[in-house]
This record gives structure tokens, sequence and C-alpha cells, in this order.
């Protein structure tokens, strides 16, 4: 399986900022030690180049990123202070993601150790996103002509209201959304299925309320043609110990969301791309837990094909 990884473009923050960056290196030092992926290749991508993100983004926009002129109130939307370490790390999670949609058309699975930046618009970034990686790779492999359809599965704990906004008239990209209905962001752009579940939901409601999303994707795909890919936001942060979380899935329900969207993906003979999206629990062990669960999962089914 082919992982791959930026955690070593650093990204200069101040001391005391919340978003929790040591999770990618920790990940991949995890991923180096464990005997699950002694075969599988680590490997950093190229950088997403701006013929890739004028896909999705607009070229002021990509411009005044690459450049540092985004305004102050810009800035703070996104969440992280600019630099040019900064643009190198978003371009880079941007063309991991690419990579790994490439990889599993190929070899059927393969993951971006960081990416998941689902908030990112087409001229505004926002809730720690620059580029929006999933957007991004879709429409680069429709561009090339590798893929036609495409699907994103995005069960990161908020509402992937960048991926939204993006392609909402891009009819060959189905965009479903799981999250909590009363969390980030506050304005939520309707994907073509949203899910919104109370504060508190748990294993079981959550996993009853996935198994809805797939059987409806499962009769997309029957009403309008089948995908050539999936790209797959692996979310830690429904976990119950989330500070941004607000649900209460435990690690296992974690592992039965996981094994559900792979086995679908599996029954229907679909290559997926994964990416790690968010996670703040206080203790980041448990986020790499649970990334580290993800890739495991992923590996088995990578296996059995």
């Amino acid at each position: 399986m082919r992982l791959y990884y930026t955690d070593h473009f650093d990204l200069p923050l101040p001391d005391g900022h919340r978003f929790p960056m040591t999770k990618y290196r920790l990940l991949r030092q995890r991923i180096v030690e464990s005997d699950h992926h002694r075969d599988d290749a680590l490997i950093v991508p190229q950088a997403a180049t701006d013929e890739q993100l004028l896909h999705c983004h607009t070229p002021d926009y990509v411009q005044r990123v690459q450049s540092g002129t985004l305004t102050k109130q810009e800035i703070r939307r996104i969440g992280f202070p600019w630099s040019e370490k900064m643009v190198e790390r978003s371009r880079r999670s941007t063309g991991a993601t690419i990579s790994a949609a490439r990889a599993a058309l190929e070899e059927g699975v393969s993951a971006n150790l960081a990416g998941g930046t689902h908030h990112a618009f087409a001229g505004e970034g926002e809730g720690y996103c620059v580029f929006n990686d999933a957007a991004v790779a879709i429409r680069t492999l429709q561009s090339e002509g590798l893929i036609q359809r495409a699907t994103i599965i995005d069960l990161d704990v908020h509402q992937g209201n960048g991926t939204a906004s993006i392609l909402k008239d891009v009819p060959s990209v189905f965009t479903c959304s799981v999250h909590g209905v009363k969390n980030f962001p506050l304005r939520k752009m309707p994907s073509d299925l949203d899910v919104s579940l109370p504060d508190g939901t748990g294993d079981d409601d959550y996993c009853d309320a996935l198994r809805s999303v797939l059987a409806k994707l499962e009769k997309h795909q029957s009403d309008s043609g089948r995908f050539d890919l999936v790209i797959y936001l692996a979310g830690a942060d429904p976990f119950k110990n989330d500070r941004l979380g607000r649900l209460s899935l435990t690690m296992e329900g974690l592992r039965q969301r996981d094994e559900m969207v792979l086995q679908w993906c599996r029954h229907n003979d679909l290559p997926v791309a994964i990416a790690m999206a968010g996670g703040y629990s206080v203790e980041v062990k448990e986020i790499v837990d649970i990334h580290s669960q993800t890739l495991h999962i992923a590996k088995v089914w990578s296996l059995s094909r």
C-alpha cells in the first residue's frame, strides 16, 4: 500500500496554538514501527501545481495565497499564520491526495497521512484548510481522463462545506457528509447527501446512520452510473474524547465505521483513497491510535482484494 506523507514540511505555529500538528509526524512514526506496514511504501508527494489547484480554486485566491497577500481576516479564518512554509505544506498535502487517488486506481487503496481539508472554498480558506485536497484530486483526475465519476464520503465530524460549495455544480461528483448538527461550521453548504447527528451520538446510532448513507450511495450508483473512485475522509474527531467533536464514538465504533466504508468499497469493487481529516483529542496519542487503526483496516482490506 502506498502511503503519502508531508509532515517534514514544517508549518511553524505559535506556542499554544490549538492545532495538534505533531499528530502527523507521530502517525508516520507509528507506521514505520508497525509490522502491519512493513511492506508499505512511504512516499513524499509532489506539490500540487497551479494548474491542478485551478480546477477548484480561483486564480486570485491561489495567487494571493502564494504571494502572502491574504487579508488579516482571511488569515484568521484559515487559522494558520501565513508563511512560505505554510504554502508549501498546503500544496504538498493536496499533492498527497492527488497521488493517493492515482495509486488507488492502480492498486485499489492508498492513503494520504494528512489531508481532508474540506473547509477550503474556491476563493477562501477556513478552519485550518487552505486548498481543498479531495476536490482538487478528483477534478485533476477527471481532467486527465482517468476517471469520470467519483464520490467523497466525508466522515469528519464537521460538515464539508467547502467541498459541497466547490462541487455543487459538478453532477459527476457525489458529495456526502456525516457530521454533528450543532458543530462547526456555522455556515453549512448543502452536499448531495448530508446527515446531521445530535450531540452525544454513540456507536450504534452512528453506524445505523452510516449504513443508510451507504445504501443511498448504492442506489445513486444504480440510478446514475458507477463511481470510478471513492475519496474517504476518515476523521478522528467523532471520537468521544475529541475536544471539538461533540459526538461519543468509541475506538470500537470508529473501527466499525472504517470497516463499513471499506467493505462497501470492496463489495462495489471501487478504488478508495483515504485522507485523515480532523482530530483534536487532548491526548495526541489517541488521534494517532484512531488514524493508525484506519490504516491497519485499509491494509487488511488491500490484502484481501
